[in-house]
């Protein structure tokens, strides 16, 4: 998929992504890779907002087929890099998620780590993308931070409404079976943007499957 044009939206995300160092780390987040024994041993993933790259890279190292989408030009150019360093393949492209082309049925599994740039309306509109993007009983994991996080001031939007409550997310994610949902406070260290006591909320959820609503999690993302 090539790159579109720069979204108007990645712009003040050049400005944070300009310096050398990764702003996130280059090691993946824990909660995702606490998820590896559900992703099973192949099929295809989409990362959202991938930022430099991390966690699509991560993902490729695991023998996934990885596509991963961010605002930033520069913050993609970053990940393309880390993904050289790495000796992976990631289809990486530039563009916000109303930009993207988010094809039907296509994902057996989406990563959506800290992606709360986004507006309660432009919230909706990503999960609802998620949920038509993901192939029948695929997987979403999603983290990211509680209102409470507020106080730490450790990372994330200063927004309260970009942030998660466990409410929110069960209404918004209506449209998945959730099979994990769970509201904790601990210390991370994501490099210089996500550093120190955070309030976290994590979210493991299935697309609905006509063929399997009681898909157990665990069996791999293709049988």
């Amino acid at each position: 998929m090539p790159d579109q044009p720069q979204p108007a939206a990645g712009l003040d995300w050049d400005a944070r992504f300009a310096g050398a160092d990764y702003l996130f780390g280059t090691e993946p987040n824990q909660f995702l890779t606490s998820c590896r024994s559900l992703l099973g041993e192949r099929g295809r993933v989409l990362c959202v907002a991938d930022a430099e790259g991390r966690n699509s890279v991560w993902l490729a190292t695991q023998g996934f087929d990885v596509d991963a989408f961010d605002a930033s030009v520069v913050a993609v150019a970053k990940a393309r890099r880390l993904a050289a360093e790495r000796a992976v393949d990631v289809r990486f492209d530039v563009a916000d998620a109303d930009g993207w082309s988010w094809p039907a049925r296509a994902y057996d599994a989406v990563a959506a780590i800290f992606i709360q740039f986004a507006p309660p309306p432009l919230r909706r509109r990503i999960f609802g993308q998620i949920a038509a993007t993901l192939r029948p009983g695929g997987l979403l994991l999603l983290e990211g931070y509680r209102v409470e996080q507020l106080d730490y001031g450790t990372g994330g939007p200063r927004v309260a409404e970009h942030l998660y409550t466990e409410t929110q997310l069960r209404t918004e994610l209506s449209a998945f079976t959730i099979e994990r949902l769970e509201s904790y406070d601990a210390v991370i260290e994501e490099g210089s943007g996500h550093s120190g006591m955070s309030a976290l909320i994590d979210v493991v959820a299935r697309s609905p499957d006509p063929y399997d609503h009681r898909r157990a999690s665990g069996t791999g993302l293709r049988d």
